[in-house]
């Protein structure tokens, strides 16, 4: 049984079943399993911002499952504000951006150095931990200017960042979380000869019982030499069931278009029966500005200006969106 709520954008008419689409996250319940979460496919939004900066396709990879992991937290904030995605370390990719700004504009880019990618793509050893190395992922909540931040902080350490993810609810949310994630190109012939398109998909669940006697989680870790092991999972059978389900997802399954959310949800959870809730549109939007650089750049000094000026003006270029912002050192002269 799959029950739809205002899935679509419009209202279906009677007897249509609206599909949320690439490029939404899709929120469900399954309530005789106490287990809520989202999923999504990301198709021309993704394939806009990878292929903006070129990436090589292992970078590529890395980014595209940030951006999923971003939506699928950020798109779950309930107060304006953004969530943040970044991970500092010490590998070939060593820094990797993702940030979600209520209520729907994603942005993201990587760092990376050049030589030791191609060196280790070279080597035949490539791998999301080689190409990561060690160091740390910091998942961060901002609500704005005038209330403070909340931040987790999850080492890297020969881990995926589906893994780190686990870690992370485990340690700082102490919801018990699962997820699975799928970045693939799609090939798609054409008269012009066959396009390649970066797609992406994931699924995130948690289990959040609400009758007492099934609330009772153990605690985790509390860390500093305590001897507790923090991998442990509830012995609830309900979860236990949500992990066997979410292990027989196939890759494929979250990127595939002619799947989709919906079906995917059915497949998954059609014998208990699962609530779908409207979609969340996300899109490819840059928070940068001409008057936000401008700002920055009125608060330099007369020599950072200089500094900062090359053939006879000052260019700065986004490195999330690319866009290009020239000005005239003239303009402040004055500052």
């Amino acid at each position: 049984m799959l029950e739809t709520l205002s899935l679509a954008e419009h209202q279906p008419k009677l007897g249509e079943f609206g599909f949320a689409g690439d490029d939404h996250v899709v929120p469900y319940e399954v309530a005789p399993l106490d287990v809520r979460g989202r999923t999504v496919q990301l198709g021309p939004m993704l394939d806009a911002i990878l292929s903006r900066h070129d990436y090589p396709e292992p970078v590529a990879r890395l980014l595209a499952e940030a951006c999923v992991l971003t939506v699928l937290l950020g798109t779950s904030l309930k107060f304006e504000g953004k969530f943040i995605l970044q991970t500092r370390t010490d590998g070939p990719v060593d820094m990797l951006v993702a940030d979600f700004t209520t209520p729907h504009s994603l942005r993201a880019y990587a760092r990376f150095d050049a030589d030791r990618l191609q060196a280790l793509i070279a080597s035949g050893e490539i791998s999301q931990e080689k190409l990561l190395g060690t160091g740390v992922l910091a998942l961060t909540i901002d609500q704005g200017a005038h209330t403070q931040r909340y931040q987790g902080i999850v080492q890297l350490d020969g881990t995926s960042l589906e893994e780190a993810a686990r870690t992370y609810f485990r340690q700082s949310e102490q919801i018990p979380t699962d997820l699975r994630m799928s970045v693939a190109k799609l090939v798609t012939p054409g008269p012009g000869g066959a396009r390649e398109q970066w797609r992406a998909g994931g699924i995130l669940a948690q289990f959040l019982p609400q009758a007492p006697e099934r609330m009772r989680v153990p605690d985790i870790s509390g860390g500093d030499g305590d001897p507790r092991d923090v991998t442990h999972e509830p012995a609830d059978n309900s979860w236990r069931e949500l992990l066997a389900l979410l292990g027989t997802i196939e890759p494929t399954e979250l990127i595939d278009p002619t799947v989709g959310a919906e079906r995917l949800l059915y497949r998954l959870f059609h014998e208990h029966g699962v609530r779908v809730f409207r979609g969340v549109p996300v899109a490819d939007q840059c928070s940068c500005s001409r008057d936000k650089i401008r700002g920055i750049l009125e608060g330099f000094s007369a020599e950072e200006i200089k500094d900062s000026t090359e053939d006879g003006g000052i260019h700065v270029a986004c490195e999330f969106c690319s866009t290009q912002y020239d000005f005239d050192p003239a303009e402040f002269a004055a500052e």
